[in-house]
């Protein structure tokens, strides 16, 4: 199915969502309100996994893109005098077919010249090699280097409070504490002045600095084996698959501790760290004007931050998709994936967190407030680590992270709790 045939689908489906709902009036009889709404949950699962299926479409033909620039770059050059091979062996010499020989046993040494540059065309000179030895004779090209961009992907995915766009996002290349000093001086008040009357100097208007503290704390996935007879014979690209997987895996692990972590050995989650808001009337459920309740409850300077937006899980949405406001409009704005234009609730972004807790008694299940105030500390990139002496024949791949996270101002984000 084309590009334009998903959009023309995704169209239709939206528009025979809102004519469910719509067809749900005071008087409809229950049978049949159950039957439209249960049609309406149907149509949405579908716009979903055809948004997201647009969305896989849109990053393939990226990766074709840049793909068929790098082939383009590796072309021979007509003008250079150095004999490259024919047409036909360049054509067969890509990166993947070359690191599975370095995989399956073949020493660097061993490998032509041809085969060897395009071995070193797939290290990202930029990055930081964390291998066996810095040589790469002793194994630097046995570590598959675009496991990078595929771990870091995953975990963003996976995890919006590892997405930089969402938090405020401090990179650092070694792991010791960070001291964040503080300050909120917004209850100070300015006295009036009498005339002739002395300043008064008491200590009273002193400014308070407080101070919060980042860690790095440690995340590993352990070893992940394959046999050297399934990387011999394999059609699929193992370290690509592997890079997805442990991406996934420390995506959610990271996104869980940056959610609800309870800061004693581990990050200070958001939910943790948030400040009440208000109080549902209702432990299993929340209405329209408590949503306005919580996004009032932020002050309004954190409110305009571009980074201002809901946060909650996909069960959640499920909830708020059906609400309307007192003119009878829905809340939740569909949006439009294939012109970028995001999904809406209440004219706020909003951000789908699987870690947080669903609508249920005792539960904080919406967070409103500017996630920019937000600090995820990040050493280094993502590690990847493939071992083939430790597990000979077979071959072994690890991942670990280092992170840590804390609210620096408790007043920017708020959540909804249900009593």
């Amino acid at each position: 199915m084309s590009k334009t045939e998903l959009q023309e689908k995704r169209g239709r489906l939206v528009t025979q969502a809102r004519e469910a709902l719509e067809e749900i009036k005071k008087n409809t009889d229950e049978a049949r309100a159950k039957e439209l709404d249960d049609r309406h949950d149907k149509i949405m699962g579908e716009l979903d996994a055809l948004d997201a299926t647009i969305a896989r479409e849109d990053r393939v033909a990226k990766a074709e893109a840049r793909e068929a620039e790098e082939r383009a770059k590796q072309r021979p050059n007509p003008g250079d005098s150095e004999h490259r091979g024919d047409e036909d062996t360049d054509e067969k010499l890509e990166y993947r077919e070359v690191f599975r020989k370095i995989m399956c046993g073949v020493s660097p040494g061993e490998l032509s010249a041809e085969e060897r540059a395009v071995l070193k065309s797939g290290v990202d000179k930029g990055a930081e090699q964390r291998i066996q030895s810095t040589s790469n004779s002793a194994g630097g090209y046995t570590v598959p280097t675009t496991l990078a961009n595929f771990i870091i992907r995953s975990m963003a995915a996976w995890g919006p409070m590892y997405d930089p766009g969402i938090c405020t996002e401090i990179n650092t290349t070694s792991g010791e504490q960070i001291n964040i000093p503080t300050v909120d001086d917004t209850a100070t008040t300015v006295a009036k002045h009498t005339e002739g009357t002395a300043l008064t100097d008491d200590g009273s208007k002193d400014v308070t600095v407080g101070q919060k503290v980042l860690n790095a704390y440690l995340y590993d996935t352990t070893f992940v084996k394959w046999s050297i007879e399934l990387s011999q014979d394999s059609i699929f690209n193992w370290e690509a698959l592997l890079g997805d997987l442990l991406g996934e895996r420390l995506g959610r692990r990271a996104n869980t501790e940056l959610t609800t972590g309870d800061g004693s050995g581990d990050p200070n989650g958001i939910v943790t760290a948030s400040s009440l808001g208000v109080t549902a009337a209702s432990a299993t459920a929340f209405t329209f004007d408590e949503l306005f309740d919580l996004e009032h409850s932020v002050d309004p300077a954190y409110r305009q931050s571009p980074k201002a937006r809901f946060m909650f899980a996909d069960g959640t949405l499920k909830i708020l998709r059906k609400l309307k406001d007192g003119e009878g409009r829905y809340i939740w704005s569909a949006g439009d994936v294939t012109k970028g234009i995001a999904s809406t609730l209440n004219g706020r972004n909003y951000s789908i967190n699987q870690a947080m807790a669903a609508v249920a008694t005792g539960n904080k299940s919406i967070l409103f407030g500017d996630f920019g105030k937000y600090y995820v500390r990040k050493v280094g990139a993502p590690i990847i680590g493939v071992m083939r002496e430790r597990f000979w024949p077979d071959l072994g791949i690890a991942g670990l992270i280092r992170l840590d996270g804390e609210l620096g101002d408790t007043a920017a984000v708020k959540h909804l709790l249900h009593p």
